[in-house]
């Protein structure tokens, strides 16, 4: 939570009453209101190096928002195509038990709020579509499994969206 504020506190940013803390090392994301820990979850994220950098596929650092949030009202396991319902559960796409991951249950899309770190040009989280989202392959959380996104058990990313609201911080380190 110190980094957090630091970083908020560099660029002016007042953090609000929910912030969520993700720690690539641990594999974990925290749920902070008004400074207390609300709930920890095991998640999953880049299988390759955290990396700010286009193309990369590496988890982003630093602090972020989320700018958007997708999914409200769907079943857990729905599938989103360019960040649309299917219409289809995981368990309807063929190969989905082994096959890469997909974008499941809720979307929320993640925006960079350090310019030049995770913001703008080659750097911008936003535009890499980096999001935390469910799975397909909940019983592979804990392990690198993602290409840069936030990986989470279904129902805990349902109960996690309805908890934060857009414009909510989020950090990610190491």
């Amino acid at each position: 939570m110190e980094q957090v504020n630091k970083t908020a506190a560099r660029l002016g940013i007042k953090p609000g009453e929910r912030i969520l803390v993700v720690r690539i090392g641990t594999a974990t994301l925290q749920f902070f209101r008004k400074g207390a820990l609300v709930k920890s979850y095991v998640i999953s994220t880049s299988q390759r190096p955290p990396s700010n950098v286009k193309h990369s596929l590496g988890t982003p650092r630093g602090l972020h928002e989320i700018a958007e949030r997708i999914g409200g009202g769907q079943p857990p396991g729905m599938v989103f195509k360019s960040r649309v319902p299917t219409g289809r559960h995981f368990s309807e796409i063929p190969g989905a038990d082994t096959d890469a991951n997909l974008i499941t249950s809720r979307i929320l899309w993640l925006r960079g709020l350090e310019p030049g770190v995770n913001r703008g040009g080659e750097v911008d989280t936003y535009e890499r579509y980096v999001y935390i989202h469910g799975t397909n392959h909940e019983a592979r959380l804990g392990e690198p499994l993602s290409s840069g996104c936030v990986l989470m058990r279904n129902l805990e990313i349902v109960e996690l969206y309805d908890e934060v609201r857009t414009g909510d911080l989020v950090w990610i380190g190491d």
